[in-house]
């Protein structure tokens, strides 16, 4: 049960939120906790895996990859913000959430979700200039700049929510403190609040014009002149070989963009909730689990980098294993002459022993 502490004539100050997430079944709760555990687990585990790899791997040390890592810190924090409360739901352990932890829940989702369209609109204008503007590119997208825009995109992320967030933590709610989502969202404080909310919902559909509209332009444009340059390369192999990348980015941007737009752009009282939950899945779970394949998919580069980690873990493996043998054992003939040539092999120096 909620609880309300009186707050006035006009409403109540609510103390807690009760979060219904998904009606059904104790099976279909399973299933659910079972199919967000799993995606959950592949997108922290594929976002990682992209910053291990930028790390560790000196050739990829470029503009494009160190704005790419950013996005995977992101996406990893993203879905952290949400995901983890929503398995708690739907194992039954405690659907209520704190007044003050809503707050924090719909500032962190929405801080990182500006963040992430600043970031890919910045990920679409560097690959323009890489593309468009290749004699050019090395002098303007310098470590320099592109630490600052990263820097930008974050601040800029975190500090356009604050003015939301404020007004929303001062709405009053009358009669229920039930929200119909699986965490806590605009529109679901827009719909509970019995007090005016005309000045939430213009500040926000401003908010999401300037952040999502604004970096969706950006981007989308970069895209065409990336599209018209491809346009002009001679070879049908390469022409094909581009399209074939950026179709694949651009598939992730439009459902990153739908969704975002559909959810932000005009939060309303009419909006039926259960197409919202469908449309946050796709934000806050598919989006930040395909983003680590999508933009590393087809890339040489992070196919070589991903190589080589492979082999060097492959030949510390194997060197570990080879000096247990020979303190364990003083047979250094035919079997350790095997063990090395296994090295070889790993490495794919030998195809056969």
């Amino acid at each position: 049960m909620g609880v309300y502490i009186p707050g006035g004539k006009n409403g109540t100050t609510v103390k807690e939120f009760i979060l219904l997430g998904f009606p059904g079944s104790h099976y279909l709760q399973t299933v659910m906790f079972i199919f967000f555990l799993i995606m959950y687990i592949l997108t922290v585990f594929g976002n990682l895996s992209i910053i291990i790899l930028v790390k560790t791997s000196r050739q990829l040390h470029t503009p494009m990859y160190f704005f790419l890592c950013n996005l995977a810190f992101l996406e990893v924090w993203y879905t952290t913000a949400s995901i983890p409360k929503i398995l708690a739901i739907f194992l039954g352990k405690s659907r209520s959430i704190s007044f003050t932890g809503c707050i924090l829940q719909l500032y962190f989702v929405f801080s990182f979700g500006s963040t992430e369209q600043f970031l890919l609109s910045i990920m679409a204008y560097d690959r323009y200039l890489a593309i468009c503007h290749p004699l050019h590119y090395t002098t303007i997208m310098d470590i320099s700049f592109s630490g600052k825009l990263a820097c930008g995109s974050w601040l800029c992320g975190f500090l356009v929510v604050v003015i939301p967030a404020l007004l929303i933590s001062r709405l009053s709610f009358c009669e229920s403190n039930v929200i119909n989502n699986f965490y806590c969202s605009i529109d679901s404080w827009i719909v509970l609040s019995c007090t005016d909310t005309y000045a939430i919902e213009i500040v926000s559909f401003v908010t999401a014009v300037i952040v999502i509209i604004g970096s969706c332009l950006i981007t989308f444009l970069s895209y065409i002149y990336i599209i018209s340059t491809i346009l002009h390369i001679p070879s049908a192999k390469g022409r094909q070989k581009a399209f074939s990348t950026c179709s694949s980015h651009l598939a992730i941007l439009i459902i990153w963009y739908g969704s975002t737009i559909f959810l932000f752009v005009k939060p309303s009282k009419q909006a039926s909730f259960e197409i919202t939950k469908v449309v946050n899945i796709l934000s806050l779970i598919v989006v930040p689990l395909l983003n680590p394949f999508i933009y590393t998919l087809r890339n040489k580069e992070v196919k070589g980098a991903l190589r080589n980690l492979l082999h060097w873990g492959c030949y510390k493996t194997h060197t570990v294993w080879i000096e247990k043998r020979e303190k364990s054992s003083h047979k250094n003939g035919d079997r350790l002459y095997r063990l090395r040539l296994q090295i070889l092999q790993c490495l794919g120096q030998l195809k056969v022993l």
